[in-house]
């Protein structure tokens, strides 16, 4: 129940497709809890505009890897940003929430805070493993944290900013024990023989990096079990188009192309080779074993690993504080040593059964029926400030 009976005006900005992901789940709370009528609008993607988000702005403008593959698209940018502040300032709503996307967010939100506006930001920024400086920002420019991690919980109060531990969306909508055999059926491939589902990204600069890479360590992983067939999902038409003259340059490849399904494709799998990202958390929910990597440019990647504090980078590894599965990096990440430790991931029985009881854990601990509770959170925030 909330004490709100006026219809508030809501505004949301969120720049990744797993902001996306996000900020669906609590539109879907918010409707459910906020009074008929409730506009929601600014930035966002696909999965918002079906949950009724009127998206001034579509999402991808901000979406954007790396120091400096930004550098060309900060004019645009801060373009976007300085209008719609201007708009939010001009026409003030109930309160902004910012999903993600902290460098954009944080510049947003502080002026809106400054103003009276309340500022809920979803998802802590990793301050927990590199740019701790950010906390300083998140001081000045949130009201509210809604935390996906439960230790995250701690440094907010530590630094005197309001929090809710929400959980993340995506364990409440896997299931604690994927259906293989169903995906497979879905998919349309035998039940029987080993399956890898192979994730090189979907922004065009992570295909040109590292996507040769993970074809050429596909054809040699068949070349040493031939029985092995790979499935790579295609989020869209640009994306299959983007991949198609790596599939032209390796014919022999058992390889099956899906559009979008990639959650269909890695539970179908026995094992994934994925590039670092939220996907990976996607990857330890399904209970995989899993190969992650990427690559960068050199400077983006020096100046990453000077602002890191943790000798991990995937959010199963994150999470689990330690390395449970193998993480193979920039120059490291060659066809051989991604074939080598993925056939690992596929053959290691007991390896298997191990990541199991540990990714079930880290799923139960993040089943939290985010959706209502982020809600909530919000609700509890508009209660306090009161509806505009």
């Amino acid at each position: 129940m909330t004490l709100i009976t006026t219809a508030p005006r809501i505004a949301m900005v969120a720049g990744e497709p797993s902001g996306d992901l996000l900020a669906a789940s609590l539109l879907n709370g918010l409707q459910a809890l906020l009074p008929a009528g409730t506009r929601y609008s600014g930035i966002g993607g696909p999965r918002m505009t079906s949950a009724g988000f009127e998206a001034h702005w579509p999402m991808d403008k901000l979406t954007v890897r790396g120091y400096v593959e930004a550098l060309r698209h900060i004019p645009e940018i801060l373009g976007i940003r300085n209008e719609l502040k201007r708009q939010l300032l001009a026409e003030p709503p109930s309160v902004f929430i910012g999903v993600d996307a902290p460098d954009f967010n944080f510049g947003l939100e502080q002026p809106l805070r400054e103003a009276g506006i309340p500022t809920v930001h979803f998802v802590c920024p990793s301050i927990w493993a590199w740019r701790g400086g950010r906390i300083k920002k998140i001081v000045k420019a949130v009201d509210h944290m809604l935390c996906v991690f439960p230790f995250e919980t701690a440094l907010m109060q530590k630094a005197g900013v309001a929090s809710t531990y929400v959980g993340h969306p995506l364990a409440d909508e896997i299931p604690l024990e994927p259906d293989v055999a169903g995906a497979r059926r879905e998919l349309g491939i035998a039940e029987g023989g080993p399956v890898i589902a192979v994730l090189p990204g979907s922004r065009r600069s992570e295909i040109a990096l590292i996507g040769p890479t993970f074809f050429d360590a596909m054809e040699l992983m068949q070349l040493r079990e031939p029985g092995v067939r790979f499935l790579m999902p295609a989020a869209n038409p640009a994306l299959r188009e983007l991949l198609q003259p790596l599939v032209d340059a390796h014919p022999h490849l058992s390889l099956t192309i899906t559009d979008g399904r990639a959650q269909t494709a890695m539970t179908a799998a026995d094992a994934i080779l994925v590039k670092s990202g939220t996907v990976t958390l996607e990857a330890a929910l399904l209970k995989k074993p899993m190969v992650i990597s990427y690559k960068v440019p050199w400077l983006t990647g020096q100046i990453m690993k000077r602002q890191g504090y943790l000798p991990y980078v995937g959010l199963p590894n994150i999470l689990a504080g330690r390395f449970v599965v193998p993480e193979i990096l920039q120059h490291f990440a060659t066809p051989e040593a991604l074939a080598d430790a993925t056939l690992k991931q596929l053959n290691d029985d007991a390896n298997r059964r191990t990541l199991t009881e540990i990714f079930t854990d880290m799923h139960i601990a993040l089943r939290q029926n985010t959706s209502q509770r982020a809600a909530e959170a919000v609700a509890r925030v508009l209660e306090t400030r009161g509806a505009r």
